[in-house]
C-alpha cells in the first residue's frame, strides 16, 4: 500500500511536535499542524506552539497553518481541510513528505476519515433572517435538520447555533472538489496516564512561568473579550477568571491542571473511536524514534535518507 502522509497524533503533553519535526527533518518533510487553536496570532504559550520545536540542527522545519487567522476571527473545521488539501498538494508537489501531526480529534478525523463537508451559505441577507428569531426558535430548526447534534455548543450560544443550521441548510452540491482521500502512516504516541499527568503538570507550571498570565492579558488589551476566551478554553477560559476575580491563582492553577487532564483522556478515547471506525493507528510508548522510524522507512519510504 502507498502512503501519501504521515500522521503523528496523540494526547497532550507526549512531544508530538518535537518528534514530528525530528522526523521531518529526517526524510524531507514538511509539517501542516492539526491545532485548532494554534491557527490564531498572538496565542503562542496556552496553545503550546513551541516553535523552537522545529528547529533541528539550526534549521527550521517548515510548518505550515499555525498563525494564520486573527484571535479576532473565526476558524472552523471547513477551514481547516480547505487549507490542509491546499498545503498537502504543494507540499507533494515540491517533492516533499507531508506530516500532519496534532491533538485536535475532529481535525485529524476529518482527513483521515474523508469527512466531505459542505461551504455554508453566509450571505448577510440570510444571517439576518435567522439572527431575528429567538434561540428557542434557531434550536427547534437546527434539531429538525440534524437531529443527532455531536456537539452540544452549537445548541447553546445563538451565534453558534446560526452557523450550524447555515452549514445544514447548504446544498450538497456545494461540497468542494478539494476533496480526496488520502492514505495515510499513522503512528501515535502515549505514555501510561500516570506519566502524561506528570508531564502535563510540570508542562503547566512551566507556561505560567513563561508568561501565560501576560499573554491572555495582551489578548484582553486587544479587544478580544472574556467570552472568546471561554470559548478557547482551557488556559484561556481558566485565566480569564482568574483575571476577572471569580478564582485566586491556586483554585484556578489547579482546576485548569484537572482539566487538561481530562481532555487528555478524552484525546484518547476520541483516538478509540477512531480505530473502532478503521483507522489504523500504529501506537508507540513514548518517543521511540529509531523504532517509528524503522517502521516509516519499511512502509513509507524505504529509501529515505537524512537532508543533513
Amino acid at each position: 500500500m502507498k502512503f501519501e502522509l504521515i500522521t503523528i497524533l496523540g494526547p497532550t503533553a507526549t512531544g508530538k511536535t518535537k518528534l514530528a519535526a525530528h522526523l521531518a527533518y529526517q526524510l524531507n518533510g514538511e509539517i501542516i499542524s492539526a491545532d485548532s487553536r494554534q491557527v490564531y496570532k498572538f496565542m503562542d504559550i496556552g496553545t503550546g506552539k513551541d516553535l523552537t520545536d522545529y528547529v533541528i540542527d539550526g534549521n527550521t522545519v517548515p510548518f505550515h497553518l499555525i498563525n494564520i487567522v486573527e484571535p479576532t476571527g473565526e476558524y472552523n473545521l471547513y477551514n481547516f481541510q480547505m487549507d490542509f488539501y491546499k498545503e498537502f498538494k504543494k507540499i507533494k508537489n515540491n517533492g516533499k513528505i507531508p506530516f500532519l501531526t496534532g491533538g485536535s480529534g475532529l481535525y485529524l478525523s476529518s482527513i483521515l476519515q474523508n469527512y466531505k463537508l459542505k461551504r455554508a451559505d453566509n450571505s448577510e441577507e440570510k444571517i439576518n433572517e435567522l439572527n431575528n428569531l429567538s434561540e428557542k426558535e434557531l434550536r427547534k430548526i437546527l434539531l429538525s435538520l440534524k437531529p443527532k447534534q455531536h456537539n452540544i455548543t452549537d445548541l447553546i450560544d445563538k451565534e453558534r447555533i446560526i452557523k450550524a443550521i447555515l452549514i445544514e441548510e447548504t446544498d450538497n452540491k456545494n461540497i468542494s472538489k478539494a476533496y480526496c482521500s488520502i492514505s495515510s502512516l499513522n503512528i501515535g504516541i502515549k505514555f501510561e496516564r500516570g506519566e502524561i499527568n506528570k508531564r502535563i503538570t510540570k508542562r503547566l507550571k512551566k507556561r505560567f512561568d513563561e508568561g501565560m498570565i501576560e499573554e491572555v492579558s495582551n489578548l484582553l488589551n486587544m479587544g478580544i473579550t472574556h467570552d472568546k476566551l471561554a470559548f478557547f478554553g482551557l488556559e484561556y477560559k481558566y485565566v480569564s477568571l482568574y483575571l476577572l476575580g471569580d478564582l485566586n491563582f491556586n483554585d484556578m492553577f489547579q482546576k485548569l491542571n484537572s482539566a487538561i487532564h481530562k481532555f487528555a483522556k478524552k484525546q484518547m478515547t476520541w483516538f478509540r473511536k477512531m480505530e473502532r471506525e478503521g483507522v489504523n493507528i500504529n501506537w508507540f510508548d513514548g518517543n521511540d524514534y529509531n523504532r517509528i522510524l524503522t517502521l516509516i522507512e519499511k512502509n513509507f519510504v524505504a529509501d529515505a535518507k537524512p537532508t543533513g
